[in-house]
């Protein structure tokens, strides 16, 4: 969108909503609670403002993105590395809750940060599950760590703890599996997804759960966005490596683990690696290709809503 004259910026705490206005500089602040963010959107109204621009915290700032943008706003959840990026680039060193503010909305007029489709309801609870799932798996691996160092009493408790977990961990599965046959379209892309060799249960729920977008952009702009393209470090006459940073560590993950089984099993995938280990290519420069390659077919399906074809994909 051109010509943004009026943003406004809204740093998101556990408890608090601190907001600035720009160009008019006015800022305000109110509690973090669902009377406030009623109060809140009414007075978004009022200002008018083209664009809220508020940072992912944690979750935190779901409740008011989503309340925000039902009320017709515009609104951009932003990377916090970005937006502390852009203010030591402008020499705003200094930091606290409403120079913040102020500096969101800074970002949102002279970046105008690219608006994504937030995630419904049923979404945001999907990824709750799966947020809980990598949450207690940790906790398991950690505790049968533990396990092999212990003796004596603790050493039952610990078994104990273990078999409670995978309990747990076993109940979430069966919670995802329910959350997925409640709604046709996710049923849909679920069969999509697991038609794909190399592509289980486990990485269609995350998939479908933290990558609303697979299917709604183009191979580029997805494998930006999960972090697996690559990215130049060359500079007059150095030509340096190439290397991927950045993105959703979550989804990279379960991408990694599913490419992995499909180097082996995939003949798409398998045929890929192959050739890039026979061409001299790294274990490390291999895999990370071929989870590119396997993110852009599933993106190509879902895009076209066609079933897996071993015979290859048009991956625009």
């Amino acid at each position: 969108m051109d010509g943004i004259s009026k943003v406004v910026g809204i740093d998101v705490s556990k408890r608090r909503l601190d907001c600035c206005e720009l160009p008019s500089k006015h800022a305000w602040s109110s509690d973090n609670s669902d009377e406030a963010i009623a109060g809140l959107v009414e007075r978004l109204r009022g200002l008018k403002p083209e664009l809220v621009v508020m940072e992912a915290t944690g979750g935190y700032e779901t409740r008011l993105a989503t309340q925000v943008a039902a009320a017709g706003f515009r609104v951009a959840v932003v990377n916090p590395r970005q937006v502390r990026y852009y203010a030591k680039a402008m020499g705003r060193l200094a930091k606290s809750d409403r120079i913040d503010a102020q500096v969101l909305a800074e970002f949102g007029l002279k970046v105008e940060p690219q608006i994504r489709p937030l995630a419904d309801e049923h979404t945001c609870e999907l990824a709750a599950l799966v947020a809980r799932r990598v949450q207690l798996v940790s906790m398991r691996t950690q505790e049968k760590n533990r396990l092999s160092n212990s003796a004596g009493a603790m050493r039952p408790r610990i078994k104990a703890h273990v078999a409670w977990l995978d309990q747990e961990i076993a109940a979430l599965e069966v919670d995802m599996t329910a959350k997925l046959r409640g709604s046709e379209a996710w049923c849909d892309k679920r069969d999509l997804l697991l038609s794909v060799p190399g592509v289980g249960a486990l990485t269609t729920v995350t998939l479908l759960a933290r990558l609303p977008e697979l299917g709604q952009l183009n191979r580029h702009a997805i494998a930006n966005l999960v972090g697996v393209a690559p990215l130049n470090d060359d500079s007059g006459s150095h030509h340096g490596r190439r290397f991927t940073w950045g993105g959703r560590h979550e989804v990279r993950a379960v991408l990694y683990m599913a490419t992995l089984t499909a180097s082996r099993h995939n003949p798409l995938i398998r045929a890929f690696y192959q050739r890039l280990r026979a061409a001299g290519k790294e274990f490390k420069v291999a895999i990370v290709a071929c989870m590119r390659k396997l993110l852009t077919i599933l993106n190509a399906m879902l895009k076209t809503n066609t079933p897996w074809n071993p015979l290859g994909f048009k991956t625009a």
